[in-house]
Order: structure tokens, then C-alpha cells, then sequence
């Protein structure tokens, strides 16, 4: 096996990076990148901490983060798991990546970013859903900003419904921890999710 170890090596295989991949790397947000950010429904948060890495898929009704400058974004955290393993992370170390997806466009926009953790109550009501709100909101202050090519969704198809795998084929959320207790009642867990996910959305 052939490994590279250096970054001469490196920029040997790839060559120069092209003027379009350069110049559309930004310190803020320009007209084009808000709206992007404003049509994204969905995103990845990527953090790093003393365990390691992690990556969350972020996701709400509309826009998923709110726009407070062209420098600073704020993410309400909506119900999840309570792992919070995302937020153990930024309070340790607050450097942070986010992907964002727009339905229907093979686009892609990328952060990368410093985050804080706020739990400030003015801040959190004007963030609430459905009479919720969360209990925590993220604020990420942008240190550069870009889209990304579209090759890798174009090569995916991931909107193309003829390239779907068969749902009904995969795994259900109650048969992946039968595997880790194999006296775990997935019917009854696949069964009530549905359920219970529609009442505690928000």
C-alpha cells in the first residue's frame, strides 16, 4: 500500500487548485450565500472534542438556522436524543463545520465557524415552534463561508427518486438495537415511534 504523508505530495497528484474554488471562499455572507442558507431545510454539525469528532444532521421546518449578521448564525437545538454529544463539544472546543442541503439542488454550502452555547431567554423565546422552545441555541460566528461543487450529489442522484434503495429493504430503528440487545422489542419500538417522534418534534 502506497500511503502519502505529506502535503507535497499531495498537491503533486491534485495539481493547482482552480480560481473558481478560491475565490468564492468568503469571511461573511454575500446576498447569494443567505439565500442558499435561507432554502435549507437541512444541515450537518460537525465538532470536535477531547473523545473525538462528531457529525449531527440538523433539520427544521423551513429554514434550519437563523440568520443574525452576515457574520453570525444562530441553531436552535430542537428535540433530539440528549446525547448532546454536538454541545459537550463546542463547550470544550468551540470550532465547528456545517454542510447545508437545499432540496431539490445539488448545491451545497459549507461553514466553518467558532460556536458558543447561549441560553438566554430572550433569545430562546424568539426561537420557539409549536410553543416550544429549545432548550439551548448555538451561535456561530463565521470564519469562512463557501459552496461547494455539486459533483458529489450529481454522482449520488440522492433527489432522484429512481436511485432510492428500497426503504422497505432497510433496517428499522427497532432492529438496530435488537442487535445490541437481542431481547429488545423492536415491534413495539417501530411500532410507537411514529407516535411518539409527531408529539415531541419540537
Amino acid at each position: 500500500m502506497t500511503i502519502i504523508t505529506s502535503i507535497a505530495e499531495l498537491e503533486a497528484i491534485y495539481g493547482e487548485t482552480s480560481e473558481a474554488a478560491v475565490i468564492k471562499v468568503s469571511d461573511r455572507l454575500t446576498a447569494g450565500y443567505r439565500q442558499l442558507i435561507e432554502a435549507s431545510p437541512l444541515m450537518a454539525l460537525a465538532t470536535s472534542g477531547p473523545e473525538g469528532l462528531d457529525c449531527s444532521p440538523r433539520g427544521d421546518a423551513g429554514q434550519v438556522i437563523e440568520i443574525s449578521d452576515d457574520r453570525t448564525l444562530i441553531l436552535p437545538d430542537r428535540r433530539g436524543n440528549n446525547r448532546i454529544d454536538s454541545l459537550r463539544n463546542i463547550v470544550r472546543d468551540g470550532r465547528v463545520a456545517l454542510l447545508f442541503l437545499i432540496p431539490g439542488s445539488d448545491s451545497t454550502l459549507r461553514v466553518n465557524g467558532r460556536a458558543i452555547i447561549s441560553v438566554d431567554a430572550d433569545l430562546l423565546g424568539s426561537l420557539e415552534r409549536e410553543g416550544k422552545t429549545p432548550r439551548s441555541a448555538v451561535i456561530i460566528s463565521i470564519d469562512e463561508v463557501y459552496f461547494q461543487c455539486a459533483r458529489a450529489l450529481m454522482r449520488a442522484r440522492i433527489w432522484d427518486p429512481e436511485a432510492w434503495p428500497d426503504r422497505a429493504a432497510l433496517p428499522t430503528p427497532g432492529r438496530l438495537l435488537q442487535e445490541f440487545k437481542t431481547d429488545f422489542d423492536s415491534q413495539r419500538y417501530d411500532k410507537e415511534w411514529p407516535g411518539r417522534a409527531k408529539t415531541s418534534m419540537w
